[in-house]
Parts: C-alpha cells; structure tokens; sequence
C-alpha cells in the first residue's frame, strides 16, 4: 500500500534551504497552508523565492515570512492588503516580480503538466513582456511564459487520504490544486487525514501521484482578511 504520511509538519518540510524556491497555495488567506508556513517561519529559513498569488497580511501566513525578512523574491498577483509587503516592495528589500493572476496561474499549471512554455496575451506591450520572446497567433500578440521550477510546492485540502489524495473544499480549492505537483516535492496538509480507499474516486480534485508527502494539520484559524458589516435594523 502506498504510504506518504509523515509523522509532524516538521518531517513534511525536511529537506528545505535558504535561497530554494516555495509555492504556496491559497488566495489570500484562503486555502492557506498554515502549519507549514508556521514551521517555515520557525525553521529559520531565508533567502527564498515565494511564489503565491499574494503575501496576506503582516501577522500571518506569509507575511509573518516577510516580517522575518526571509524572503528574497517574492512572485506574485497583488500587493494590497499587506503593508509590510508594500513597504519592502517599495524600499527595494524585497524583489517582487508581479505576474498576471491567470498566468501566474497557468505557469503553475504548465509546471504540473510537465509543459515547459506556453503562449499567452497576457502582458503584452507591458513590462511584462520586457525580455520575453513574442509571437502572433490569429492576428494578436502573444509573450512566451515558461512554466515555473520550484523546489517544494506547499499545499492545503480539506481532506485527503494516506496515499496523497486530495480534496479541496469550496474557494479553498484555488492556487492549491494547480501547485499541487508542479514542484520537485509536494506537501499537502489536510484538515482530516483518512485511508487509503476512503475517499470516492470520482470527488478526488488532486491524484495521490502529485503528492510526496501528506500530513494532518491542527488548530486552523481560517481567517478572513476583511469583513464587512451592517448594523442590525
């Protein structure tokens, strides 16, 4: 029987180095792998290339990586919401390299795929495109993207079973599943944790061959970046 579990985030996140190259699944704070960017946040880590659609807020998830200034480069969708991003961004600390959202999206995917390069709209006649091959394609455009190469990709499901299968729940679902795969080594942490047989073929969103590592994680706080009220009539 295949068996990826690992006993402790910490064994899930073995092997990492400074100056490596993360994805990190989520949106936001949605989806976010929480215990293993806890663990990276105390293993010390540093000089990483992050690549997630963005960094958060200041106290967690991501941005508790870059309050430790152990990010170098991070490759990202948005800015906004986190202030020490902006800040580092802003005072040439940090290098951001700003990529598109879907394209961001589809070079994680290419990744996954094993396709190397693919041709997209996208950027073009931007800064995007500055240093990229183009080519036209039906009378537009197109810049040449290749597909990311990461070192560890860093997931979150909401279920999955000992053999590396996934399920995402809702929005959840995100960046996780087209990172999951797409690096040297996937960990994916999972609210609950079953056997191998246990999960139905047909609602599995992530096969166990993407995964190399699985672990069970604890004490998600599944935060919400901003909330917004009315008062009670």
């Amino acid at each position: 029987m295949i068996q990826k579990v690992v006993p402790s985030v910490q064994a899930a996140i073995e092997g990492v180095q400074d100056g490596q190259t993360f994805m990190l699944g989520g949106f936001g704070l949605c989806g976010i792998p929480e215990n293993a960017i806890a663990a990276l946040v105390d293993s010390g880590v540093k000089d990483l290339v992050c690549i997630s659609n963005n960094a958060g807020v200041a106290d967690f998830g991501i941005g508790l990586m870059l309050v430790k200034h152990q990010v170098k480069t991070m490759v990202a969708s948005y800015v906004g919401e986190n202030d020490v991003f902006e800040q580092q961004m802003l005072s040439g600390v940090l290098e951001v390299i700003l990529t598109p959202q879907g394209t961001l999206a589809e070079k994680c995917r290419a990744a996954q795929a094993g396709i190397p390069a693919f041709y997209t709209p996208a950027g073009y006649g931007t800064e995007v495109a500055e240093g990229k091959e183009t080519r036209e394609f039906n009378g537009k455009m197109h810049l040449l993207e290749e597909a990311y190469k990461a070192d560890f990709a860093f997931v979150k499901a909401w279920k999955g079973d000992t053999a590396g299968n996934l399920i995402f729940e809702g929005t959840a679902r995100n960046f996780n599943a087209c990172m999951a795969g797409a690096a040297t080594i996937t960990v994916a942490e999972v609210e609950e944790l079953v056997p191998a047989g246990s999960l139905d073929p047909n609602q599995i969103h992530i096969p166990g061959i993407m995964v190399q590592r699985i672990f069970q994680g604890a004490n998600y706080e599944k935060r919400i970046e901003q909330r917004t009220t009315r008062p009670n009539p």
